[in-house]
């Protein structure tokens, strides 16, 4: 945004402004209106600016105290021209009308921008119509810079106050977009309780959760495997939209796999006292609990038909009838649903309402399985280990061997995660309560291997010997092969190490094949391996690899 207080000196094109007459602000009051602040008068009363045409809208119902306007104008700016034009506005406040009439007004004036220079005034007017013309300008439906008139220190005074010039060039917000993307890029983070995933899939997912928990209040329904992070995502969803001051009651949560027969309606919508045996006292039930806030009901495919159909209701009338009552109860309240089950199949079984699942299947989100997210592992390990240090009440660390070895296991098809992210944290916090000192080393991590093969009844994963050679040649890399390519690698580094040049390790390797090709090249053909992976011969003969298992 730019300021000056004069908004155009030394202009060669005439000036023309569009402005609305402001029957508030521009009518005065009688012989006495002179004493009183007039911003279109102000404007057109500035030493520096000489406005050469005035464009001025009005109602067609102001028309006579914006023909004195005009007449006015004349005594105290005679060199500029006045034209008046009358719109027809029912509700100067109602936006999609006063949009409606600028456009069409835009559209239709004969703008010349090599010829004149435009600017709007938008001092005056309801604050609607200022907004528009912003939006009119912004996107060039009217080429002008907005113009805004300032009272003096005293309304008294019969000076005319400032102008300041508002100049559109959009480059100059960048720093604002930033302020928006930084601010999402927060939001984003929040949701990911500031884990840094490498997902590309769930960070689209997460991506879309966030412009949906920010722009709506319609249900949410989150579906994935048991474990794989419903009710964390959607305590976090609650606290973002606390922090964005979106809502301002409570989070009740409510497990409906733990609501069975008649006790559920009560848990749910409450009952009225003596409403059945042992109701000795009323209950307002969950739903009231979260009136103003937020509802998440985990499992929701557990509930059964009565609940199931007096939730409908309530979602869509807010209102509700508790067990024993004879007045409905309202609860305004926004919801997140969560279910392992595929509903669809639920109500092809008749076991779930289809009219309830079109309700809260509006805005529908799956999360991945952790086998689905293994390049997520790493980030989440991060996490789990700061989690359980502050659990245990120490700071948890792991030695670069052992969490070698325990990505290794973990992000391969050993690791079977059942229980997804819950199986995931309990196994890291039994490291960290078991590690020495506070610091998990490689024999804590292989104690926690050995547990998961003797409860999966599977054969122990053979130990990686490749595994420090690959990792010594490639770094972290190493961690990302293909078993495959790891054991063919591994072997082609061992080779080359064994022999004195890269002629003598391509004759040993392609010791069969080279005799049925035309070109016995072996040299070239082993060179053009290595690269694929970022190796040399040269760079293999001059590692440490006097430690390294080479038989």
């Amino acid at each position: 945004m730019d300021s000056t207080s004069a908004p155009n000196p030394g202009e060669t094109r005439p000036l023309v402004v569009l402005g609305m007459y402001g029957a508030t602000l521009d009518k005065g009051v009688g012989p006495k209106r002179w004493h009183r602040w007039r911003p279109t008068v102000a404007l057109c009363s500035q030493p520096d600016l000489v406005v050469r045409r005035l464009e001025l809208l009005h109602d067609r119902a102001m028309t006579r105290s914006a023909a004195q306007l005009v007449d006015d104008l004349a005594a105290v700016s005679p060199e500029t021209e006045v034209i008046l034009r009358p719109l027809a506005l029912d509700d100067p406040w109602d936006f999609e009308e006063v949009f409606g009439a600028l456009h069409d007004f835009a559209r239709a004036y004969p703008f010349d921008p090599e010829a004149e220079d435009y600017r709007i005034h938008i001092t005056t007017g309801t604050h609607v119509m200022q907004i528009c013309w912003f939006l009119l300008a912004e996107s060039r439906h009217i080429p002008a810079r907005l113009v805004q008139a300032t009272p003096p220190d005293r309304w008294d005074s019969g000076q005319p106050g400032g102008v300041s010039t508002i100049d559109l060039d959009l480059s100059r917000y960048d720093a604002i977009a930033r302020r928006f993307a930084a601010e999402r890029a927060e939001g984003l983070a929040f949701l990911k309780a500031g884990i840094d995933t490498k997902s590309p899939a769930f960070n689209r997912l997460i991506a879309s959760i966030e412009r949906v928990a920010l722009r709506t209040r319609e249900p949410m329904l989150l579906t994935g495997p048991t474990g794989a992070g419903k009710s964390r995502l959607a305590r976090r969803i609650y606290a973002l939209k606390r922090q964005r001051r979106q809502i301002e009651g409570p989070l009740v949560e409510v497990n409906c796999a733990t609501l069975r027969g008649d006790g559920a309606m009560s848990a749910l919508f409450g009952h009225t006292r003596g409403a059945f045996t042992g109701a000795a006292g009323a209950r307002d039930g969950l739903l009231r609990a979260a009136d103003g806030g937020l509802l998440f009901l985990d499992e929701i495919g557990e509930l059964g038909p009565d609940e199931q159909a007096m939730l409908l209701g309530a979602i869509e009338r807010k209102v509700f009838l508790p067990v024993g009552a004879d007045r409905e109860a309202r609860s305004d309240f926004q919801l997140i649903a969560g279910t392992n089950r595929d509903l669809d199949d639920e109500v092809r079984a008749g076991r779930f309402r289809a009219d309830l699942l079109a309700r809260i299947d509006l805005w529908t989100f799956r999360l991945p399985a952790l086998r689905e997210r293994r390049e997520d592992i790493a980030p989440n390990l991060d996490f789990e280990l700061t989690r359980c240090g502050e659990r245990l009440g120490a700071r948890i660390t792991i030695n670069r061997e052992a969490r070698r070895r325990f990505l290794a296991w973990a992000e391969g098809p050993e690791a079977r995660w059942p229980g997804n992210f819950r199986d995931f944290g309990a196994a890291v916090m039994r490291m960290a309560t078991l590690a020495p000192a506070g610091r998990i080393d490689r024999a804590t991590v292989d104690e926690e291997v050995a547990r998961d093969v003797a409860r999966r009844g599977a054969p122990p994963p053979a130990e990686d010997t490749d595994a420090p050679l690959l990792t010594a040649a490639l770094g972290a890399t190493a961690l990302t092969l293909d078993r495959f390519d790891a054991v063919q690698l591994a072997e082609v580094i061992r080779t080359c190490r064994r022999h004195p040049s890269l002629a003598a390790a391509g004759r040993a390797l392609f010791a069969v094949s080279r005799t049925r090709r035309k070109s016995n090249n072996d040299s070239d053909r082993l060179r053009k391996y290595l690269a694929k992976f970022g190796l040399s011969f040269e760079a293999i003969q001059q590692m440490p690899w006097e430690q390294m298992p080479w038989e």
